[in-house]
């Protein structure tokens, strides 16, 4: 695979060489001016950035190969508003719209390919949207929407719309491909190309990627394996068009958790044993799982494939002139997901050997630690105990979209039904390992020596797992959503325009969860080495066993969402609107699984925003400065603890704040600087009730969790010649708290991390070099909820960003 993509793009890059000096030589400053970039999401009709009334960030097939960006996650972080948590890897990631707190994945936006969602809920448990897409080639823009008309034109969007829009074909067959390498093993090969197979009728593209490496933190494996391939087949008739196009994701990706830190104050260190920018406790020598079962058979699992969606998607479009100003189109998708997920998540902090044995029921000293690999005696300081997460979750989605557009002298109208059928169905089996509290962790066996091998209790582990199977879920979510749309563009006079819209929801969930009892092997007949029995061991004391009775739920939401909205253009370069939104979420996956009993408690979070916009416009700087302010109520909290226990608690917030974006090219194009920022003080609001131990919390005016005041993106490029650019990027990530309670020991400090790259036009192959975090920064973006800290110069379990990593590469236009 890898040499027949090289051999391709040497052979077509033989074809262009000799007249690569013959091509007009061009700069590589390709961002397309703001005044001339015309916008489609949120917006009943394609209309130039400065006539939307709303916040709305793009990115063009050529600024993003610039970026070059090493997940989508990463990508998003140059967009004013959105809070991204970048640290898990290229999936797995977390994205917080305007102050909104989560416990993580894309909760509050839609993450769209072409106008539709790549599945319905982008914050399903262990099911992040990014999961499911890749940026490659084929991608043509990004248009990233905060707040505003999210709620009218998506479900459960009340923070934005992410929409990647896919490359089409032409009359002109054209096509880019593309190798990169890196310090860490990568090789990817990109090809998309496109053109017409009846001039002016039909037209083609196809595109995708294959990538295998391994992994900027040190895994011992190949830490992302795969690709994806998409395609698309459009016919143009007088009035209209249609489309059919197809996606296939087959990719394996490891998921970052949090490792051990030092942290005194705003000082992080590195933990004795672990490479903070290149350590994780997912290594080799702990990757594999095999574990028996009650009730018969074995449960095996093997880390080195990580998070692997299997994603089929097949849609199609249609669009038709009625006539008379009326057009109709329609949009449809199926999409068929099956996913393996499986990850180390620390249960907790390393702890002392001695404490841990202690605590595990053996008295004093009378404790010994071996190597299960060698069985060597060991006698460790530290100890590490390791949750061994596996889900298996099948998920498909039907979705259609159909729109009705008449359009008057001075606007438009559209409107619009909504249909979406999804289902999930997960199957957990989760145990914990217990390692040595080092990067290529090496499990250990714990035995209590005051006892004989064949006592009772006398092995607190089997082949390193303290507890087999301790958390087994079986549970199914579903949803059918029934949504009505309208909205309406007028032109009040040439420079003022009003947008409305509104949308019903009429949706309806249910699913079941499967109930379970506790069990243990020692009736089994099964040994632990072949000699001695499971009596010997604790490590099965508490095996979670499926029972045979189902708890049945339904869910009903009937919710009204709207938004009015005005934009006034002062001149052709400046613009200045008001939007006023009130949208909602349903209630997430986990707060109907913990609330089952007595779903009563649990309601849709509603939304509130109200965001004021000025928008300037030349051919070399624009800007856009838009304050907003936002409530959110019966905002649900359900991080999934070590346990297999949920935080379970609700929440109000408000947030005030404002977002800057915008983009100079000064000294006759010498120098091109980009740039956003978000300033904001998301607080909680009568946040107050009672743990789960019995004590009682006040939240109330709290930062909230997770989230900076204050985080920015400045990138200043140079083109040293009209084929040669260089640039810089800088990003600074704000004080954040880990906790609700904003504790002093439980701060998240600020960092900064540096980029910088180099790229050379030859005609039509372009070379470039980037590198990420390249001093090495040791920044968290997330602590972690399993493991809060209680004092000065604790242990802090935190997910680092990666550490500094280069990567090089070949793309040829053709």
């Amino acid at each position: 695979m890898k040499s027949k993509s090289i051999f391709l793009i040497a052979g077509i890059a033989t074809l262009y060489f000799n007249n690569a000096y013959a091509q007009e030589t061009v700069q590589d400053s390709t961002r397309t001016a703001s005044i001339d970039q015309v916008v489609i999401t949120g917006n009943s009709n394609p209309k130039k950035k400065i006539e939307s009334s709303t916040a709305i960030s793009t990115f063009s097939a050529k600024e993003i190969q610039k970026q070059n960006p090493i997940s989508a996650a990463a990508l998003l972080q140059r967009v004013p508003g959105f809070a991204v948590e970048t640290s898990g890897g290229e999936v797995g990631n977390n994205l917080f719209a305007r102050g909104i707190p989560s416990a993580g994945a894309y909760e509050f936006v839609q993450v769209q390919e072409d106008g539709l969602p790549v599945f319905e809920d982008g914050a399903l448990q262990f099911a992040n949207a990014d999961n499911f897409f890749r940026v490659d080639n084929s991608v043509n823009r990004l248009e990233a929407l905060r707040g505003g008309s999210g709620s009218i034109y998506a479900n459960n969007s009340p923070g934005g719309l992410i929409n990647f829009i896919t490359r089409e074909g032409t009359n002109d067959f054209r096509g880019t491909a593309k190798l990169e390498t890196s310090t860490y093993g990568l090789m990817r090969t990109d090809l998309n190309v496109g053109g017409a197979l009846i001039q002016d009728k039909l037209f083609f593209n196809v595109g995708g990627f294959y990538r295998t490496d391994s992994g900027i933190r040190k895994t011992g494996f190949k830490a992302n394996n795969g690709g994806q391939i998409r395609m698309n087949l459009k016919y143009v008739f007088d009035k209209g068009y249609a489309k059919v196009y197809y996606k296939k994701l087959d990719d394996r990706n490891t998921f970052y958790l949090p490792i051990p830190l030092i942290q005194n104050g705003n000082d992080l260190k590195e933990f004795p044993g672990f490479d903070a920018n290149y350590g994780t406790y997912s290594y080799r020598t702990i990757s594999q799982l095999n574990i028996p079962q009650v009730g018969g058979g074995f449960f095996n699992r093997n880390l080195e494939d990580g998070i692997h969606p299997k994603v089929d998607v097949l849609g199609a479009e249609f669009k038709y002139d009625l006539g008379n100003n009326f057009s109709v189109l329609n949009k449809t998708r199926y999409t068929d997901i099956n996913m393996n997920y499986t990850g180390i998540f620390p249960a907790g902090g390393p702890q002392l050997a001695a404490d841990f044995a202690n605590a595990s029921g053996i008295t004093g000293s009378n404790y010994r630690y071996s190597l299960v690999g060698s069985g060597a005696l060991v006698n460790p300081q530290y100890v590490q105990k390791l949750g061994f997460w596996a889900i298996d979750k099948q998920m498909n989605n039907f979705v259609n979209d159909l729109q009705f557009n008449y359009k008057f002298d001075k606007g438009n109208v559209t409107a619009g039904f909504y249909k979406s059928n999804w289902k999930s169905h997960q199957y957990w089996n989760w145990s914990n390992v217990l390692t040595t509290a080092t990067d290529r962790p090496q499990l250990l066996n714990l035995v209590d020596t005051s006892l004989t091998p064949t006592d009772v209790g006398y092995s607190k582990t089997y082949n390193g797992v303290t507890d087999m199977s301790f958390l087994i879920r079986d549970s199914q979510i579903q949803g059918s959503l029934n949504d009505v749309y309208l909205n309406l563009d007028y032109n009040i006079t040439e420079d003022l325009s009003f947008n409305g819209g509104i949308r019903y929801s009429r949706d309806f969930y249910k699913g079941y969860a499967v109930n379970t009892t506790t069990s243990n092997l020692n009736n089994s007949g099964l040994t632990t080495d072949g000699t001695h029995s499971f009596a010997t061991t604790t490590a099965d004391d508490n095996m979670t066993v499926l029972g045979n009775r189902y708890t049945y739920w339904n869910y009903d939401v009937d919710k009204v969402s709207y938004t009015v909205a005005s934009n006034y253009k002062i001149n052709k370069e400046n613009a200045v609107y008001a939007r006023f939104s009130h949208g909602f979420r349903s209630p997430n996956e986990e707060a109907y699984y913990n609330n089952i009993g007595s779903l009563n408690k649990i309601e849709p979070v509603s939304t509130n925003q109200l965001e004021i916009g000025y928008k300037y416009y030349t051919r070399t700087f624009d800007i856009g400065i838009i304050p907003f302010y936002s409530t959110l109520k019966n905002l649900s909290f359900t991080d999934v603890f070590s346990d297999g226990t949920s935080e379970n608690k609700f929440a109000n917030t408000t947030n005030i704040g404002v977002e800057i974006e915008g983009f100079a090219r000064v000294f006759n194009n010498l120098l091109e600087v980009t740039f956003n920022g978000t300033f904001q003080n998301p607080k909680y609001k009568n946040f107050t009730g009672t743990n789960a131990d019995g004590s009682t919390f006040d939240y109330d005016g709290n930062q909230v969790r997770r989230i900076p005041k204050f985080y920015f993106n400045i990138s200043p490029a140079v083109n040293i010649t009209r084929q040669w650019r260089a640039y810089v990027s800088y990003n600074y990530y704000g004080k954040r708290f880990q906790d609700e309670a904003n504790k002093d020991n439980n701060t998240l400090p600020s960092f900064s991390e540096f980029g910088a790259g180099t790229s050379y036009q030859l005609g039509k192959i372009r070379f470039a070099i980037d590198g990420t975090n390249i001093f090495n920064t040791i920044g968290i973006t997330e602590g972690d909820p399993r493991s809060p800290l209680t004092g000065t110069g604790d242990i802090r379990m935190a997910r680092p960003i990666m550490g500094a990593a280069v990567r090089g590469s070949i793309t040829l236009d053709f």
